[in-house]
């Protein structure tokens, strides 16, 4: 950059700054972190009066303190190598300093409370899967990458998060003050990156037509509100699953769902030790599964064979359709696992006392239950896209939603109580 584009966009930036422009700040803060910017030729009156100006368009939010404090200290640098440089101006530039470390400090220790020693008590979930490594390590990885990919924020998109305050005006195509990205929310971000995920390592179909099932199988049910029944199709008939008797239904029916699955595609996918099948490797986890589908109303229901042990006592376990699932045509049901699961067979009750450490715990399966959004006829979930996502959540019985001004009351009551003499 020549010293004649520098100063051009110097004069530009501190033109905005005077008539308060929203797009002031996000540019001066790029210019300031180029790597020419002290060595381009401005003077130290320039830079200094241009790093101040970002300084005063920061977001006064706590979060934004550190890029503050990097500003201030660039700021008092360059007070020294200007010719208005004076120890009262340097003194006040000091306070903000020292004020600004104050208050930071006070955020990141509420931000961050004092992390505690491990708890031997922590709650403890014991999962038993067919493929473990799999839902366990890679899917979290996978997951984790995903909602971080998709949700990331250009460099333009970042810098703005740090600057409110100016009068805005409509300016919908300005890339430089646009920061209103789902990325940018901490609670929206916390939901899915934070969060446990079930996936799967194929892709998935359901559809209410025949047509480009996907190669590892698929799957034919009749599904409404109220009842569901697994079929098949053979000499341009729809059979029953089960003993393969004529079901007299039009070929187009609107209650059909056909559930299909491709091969794995995920490359580190090992299968479930022990399985023996004719079918190649890659096919026969998905095969597998599709054999266990089934469907309750007009739900899709898979068995995932994920098997959660926990403390009913203390922790439920909250299971929903994952955050974005909608945007690939499907929703997911939602249930709290409270207890042990109610409609086993008595031999998984039987098993539940076979080992020491399933002493006390409940258990449950976090199966996939999914349906067609309401308009849509297909919809395909690729491999490796999180599908359920499973919150653990502290027991009814263990918390209490309460009005403030009770607790304020009972608080008062006790202070009042402690200082009465013995």
């Amino acid at each position: 950059m020549e010293i004649q584009e520098a100063r051009a966009r110097l004069n530009y930036l501190l033109t905005l700054n005077i008539r308060r422009e929203e797009a002031f700040g996000p540019l001066s803060l790029a210019f300031i972190k180029e790597p020419d910017f002290d060595s381009v030729g401005l003077s130290a009156e320039e830079r200094f009066n241009l790093v101040i100006a970002t300084v005063q368009a920061l977001d006064p939010n706590p979060k934004r303190h550190n890029l503050k404090l990097e500003l201030l200290r660039r700021a008092k640098a360059l007070l020294v190598q200007t010719f208005y440089f004076n120890h009262e101006l340097a003194r006040h530039l000091e306070q903000d300093i020292q004020k600004t470390e104050a208050e930071l400090t006070l955020y990141s220790e509420a931000m961050r409370p004092e992390a505690r020693a491990p708890d031997c008590n922590q709650h403890r979930l014991i999962v038993q899967s067919d493929a473990p490594e799999y839902f366990l390590d890679i899917a979290r990885k996978r997951a984790a990458s995903y909602y971080q990919n998709k949700y990331s924020l250009s460099r333009e998109a970042r810098t703005a998060q740090h600057f409110a305050g100016c009068p805005r005006k409509f300016d919908p195509d300005n890339q430089h003050i646009q920061k209103e990205f789902p990325g940018a929310c901490g609670p929206f971000m916390n939901s899915r990156v934070n969060a446990f995920h079930l996936m799967f390592p194929f892709d998935l179909k359901i559809s209410r037509k025949p047509e480009a099932p996907l190669e590892a199988g698929a799957r034919i049910f009749y599904a409404k509100r109220g009842y569901s029944f697994p079929l098949c199709y053979e000499r341009d008939k729809y059979c029953s699953y089960h003993d393969g008797q004529v079901v007299e239904i039009p070929i187009d029916d609107p209650h059909l769902l056909f559930v299909s699955f491709s091969a794995v595609k995920e490359p580190q996918f090992k299968g479930p030790p022990g399985m023996t099948t004719d079918v190649p490797p890659r096919f026969a986890y998905p095969a597998t599964v599709l054999d266990r589908v089934g469907t309750l109303g007009t739900f899709v229901q898979i068995p995932t064979n994920f098997k959660v042990w926990f403390d009913a006592s203390a922790v439920s376990l909250l299971v929903q359709g994952a955050p974005d699932l909608p945007e690939y045509g499907a929703l997911g049901g939602t249930g709290l696992m409270m207890r042990s699961h109610a409609s086993d067979k008595l031999d998984a009750y039987v098993e539940s006392t076979r080992e020491p450490w399933q002493e006390g715990l409940s258990f449950n399966f976090v199966n996939v239950h999914l349906q067609l959004a309401p308009g849509v006829d297909t919809a395909v979930v690729p491999y490796n896209t999180p599908i359920f996502t499973v919150h653990p959540t502290h027991c009814l019985q263990n918390y209490n939603f309460e009005d403030a001004r009770n607790a304020r009351v009972r608080s008062n009551g006790n202070a009042a109580s402690s200082l009465r003499p013995a």
